[in-house]
This record gives C-alpha cells, sequence and structure tokens, in this order.
C-alpha cells in the first residue's frame, strides 16, 4: 500500500508541475477571456512556448548535463541558474502578451510568473520553499479570481500536489504551505492591483 502511494505522489508530482498549470490556465484565459481569434492563439502559443515548451527542455538539458542533482531539484543552489533563465523566458512571453494587447487579466497573470519566480529565487538563497505549490497555487488564484467555482477542482489539485511533496520527501509540511500560501495571496494581490489600475 505504501509503495502504491508512493507511486501515486511521483505521478502527480510529476504531472502537475508548474509549466503544466501555466499552460491550462492559459488555455482557459484564451478560450474565455479573449475576443478574437488572433488573441486566443497568441496566448496559447505563448503558454506553450514560454511557459511550457521551453521550461521542460530547461529541465531536461539540465538533468542531462548534470546540473540537476534529481527529478526534484533536490538541492536548493541547482535551482537559481534554471530559475533565472525561466524568468528570461516568461519575459519575452510577457512582452508578446502586451504587444498584442491581449486580455490585461492573461498580461497581469503572466506578469505574475516574472514576479513570483524572482521571489522564489530570493527565498531559495536562504530556505528551500515548495516551487511545486507555489506554481500550482498562484494559477488556483487566478482561477479563484475569474472563475471561483471552478477554482474547487484547482484547490483539490492543489492539496494533491502539496501532499506528493510532502509523501516524496522532497519538502516538510513548512515548506509546502509556505509554498502555497505565498503563491495564492502574491498572485491574487497582484491580479487584483493590475486589473484595477488598467482595466
Amino acid at each position: 500500500m505504501s509503495q502504491d502511494l508512493q507511486k501515486f505522489a511521483r505521478i502527480i508530482s510529476n504531472i502537475f508541475v508548474p509549466p503544466s498549470f501555466n499552460l491550462i490556465v492559459f488555455t482557459l484565459f484564451a478560450f474565455n477571456l479573449e475576443n478574437n481569434t488572433t488573441k486566443r492563439i497568441v496566448v496559447i502559443l505563448v503558454s506553450l512556448v514560454f511557459g511550457f515548451i521551453l521550461n521542460i527542455l530547461l529541465f531536461v538539458i539540465f538533468r542531462k548535463k548534470g546540473k540537476l542533482i534529481d527529478l526534484d531539484a533536490s538541492i536548493k543552489e541547482e535551482r537559481t541558474v534554471p530559475f533565472l533563465i525561466a524568468v528570461l523566458f516568461y519575459t519575452a512571453g510577457f512582452l508578446v502578451l502586451v504587444y498584442f494587447k491581449v486580455n490585461i487579466v492573461s498580461i497581469a497573470f503572466w506578469f505574475c510568473y516574472i514576479s513570483n519566480t524572482l521571489l522564489i529565487i530570493l527565498i531559495n538563497k536562504y530556505w528551500k520553499i515548495s516551487a511545486h505549490a507555489m506554481g500550482a497555487a498562484g494559477p488556483t488564484a487566478a482561477v479563484f479570481y475569474i472563475f471561483p467555482l471552478l477554482s474547487i477542482v484547482f484547490f483539490l489539485i492543489l492539496f494533491f500536489v502539496g501532499w506528493s511533496r510532502i509523501k516524496l520527501k522532497c519538502h516538510s509540511l513548512l515548506q509546502v504551505i509556505a509554498g502555497a500560501l505565498l503563491g495564492f495571496l502574491s498572485t491574487l494581490v497582484q491580479l487584483i492591483i493590475i486589473t484595477k489600475i488598467f482595466q
């Protein structure tokens, strides 16, 4: 039974990585917030390229070169460079979204990926906060802000992501709770402020 739970935790942890949430939420936003086909395509493509594919490739390359010790990037010092490169990806995606003048919610949420990743880099210098929990909580906050009822599903997934990180001994309960709370509150506050200013 314990081995089955371990396998289940690994599946949850591998499927619901931050890039997966990025693609799921921006696809949702594309079809529900954008008012024309071009903008929908731009939002999905930006998420697919800068939020999903490049980040997955980055992880694979760093693993192959031995710059990440394992699938969970267990050593916090090894996370800084990939996070910094991810910020560059997010910045490029942000500029594309602004150029095409997509919905302000999509722009604001994309900006959260830049600011929250920089926040993780800062915290990670001193403490191994759960990036998985943050990566699940941010999208949960974004969906909660726009589609409160649908966010129930995301809260459930967030719970299982947090549980999986503890079960796999990647993080302590405190690191997961801190990542979840910081990711959720930081994203929600930024979304509220940015949309209020620019809407």
